[in-house]
């Protein structure tokens, strides 16, 4: 290579990292907005589009930590985490079953059942809401967190099972046919053999079901109605009062803290997470 060809390479090395520095810029401003917000008072908010604050304060922390309700913002968090746990076990759980199943057993109905199933990703969750609404005001499950954990228990969310099925038919079957000729039964196949090889593709539904259940509005609206229920989603919407001025500076703050979790989840998890993706989305 030439000195010419060298040069000619460094200069679009430098404009490639330049152009991709300046739109990852500008992607993330919001957020950087956002996190500076946080720390600026609510005058200061509306009258600078900058995300460095010029007085910097911690006002929006402290009095958002401590709502306008009896409860802390740590009650929230709690709650919050007490809809997560299980709704991502349950998810994981049932998912795989449900997953292993349509990839690994033939019965009758199978396609039937399996085309209902992504047809179901088409159907809009707004669809449902009434009828299961009312199936679970019926039941007396109002105000509580079943109607939250329950269908996840029963593999409700769709996308995750047809997304571990695809990464099932990407995994040959010779080690699946080995341990049933040791003996070993279809359970025991599933938590001993696949489970383990199918590790990625669930700690990646398992990142999607924290993070799309952290981000959930609409559920909790629905069907918890006692505020010492209410997960963080929720508490955000007590601050604000359409009827008086409020402090955009606590809301900001408590919505950097509510972005945490996720954000350190994801970044702890990144590998499992393209890897399970990138593998099931590959049949083998």
């Amino acid at each position: 290579m030439t000195q010419e060809d060298r040069r000619a390479e460094q200069i679009q090395t430098f404009v490639r990292y330049t152009l991709l520095t300046v739109v990852g810029f500008i992607m993330l401003y919001p957020l950087l907005w956002l996190v500076g917000a946080s720390f600026k008072t609510n005058a200061e908010i509306f009258g600078s589009i900058g995300f460095i604050p010029q007085e910097p304060t911690l006002d929006g922390y402290r009095k958002g930590w401590e709502t306008s309700t009896p409860y802390t913002f740590g009650r929230f968090f709690w709650n919050t985490f007490l809809i997560i746990l299980p709704k991502t076990i349950f998810t994981a759980i049932s998912c795989a079953v449900v997953a292993y199943g349509f990839a690994r057993f033939e019965f009758p109905g199978k396609k039937i059942l399996f085309a209902s199933l992504i047809a179901t990703l088409l159907l809009p969750n707004v669809v449902t809401r009434i009828p299961q609404y009312i199936l679970f005001r019926e039941m007396g499950w109002l105000d509580t967190y079943l109607p939250l954990w329950v269908p996840s228990a029963f593999a409700g969310d769709a996308f995750f099972v047809f997304m571990l099925v695809q990464f099932l038919r990407a995994i040959p079957r010779d080690m699946e046919e080995a341990a049933r000729v040791d003996g070993a039964n279809s359970f025991q196949t599933l938590i001993y053999i696949v489970v383990p090889m199918l590790l990625p593709a669930l700690i990646s539904v398992m990142l999607f079901q924290f993070m799309w259940t952290m981000n959930d509005f609409l559920g909790p609206l629905i069907y918890l109605s006692s505020v010492e229920s209410f997960p963080v989603s929720l508490a955000l919407k007590l601050s604000i009062d359409t009827t008086e001025a409020f402090d955009w500076n606590r809301i900001l703050a408590m919505s950097v803290l509510a972005l945490l979790p996720a954000l350190i989840v994801f970044f702890i998890a990144q590998r499992y997470f393209i890897e399970g993706i990138s593998a099931g989305g590959v049949k083998g």
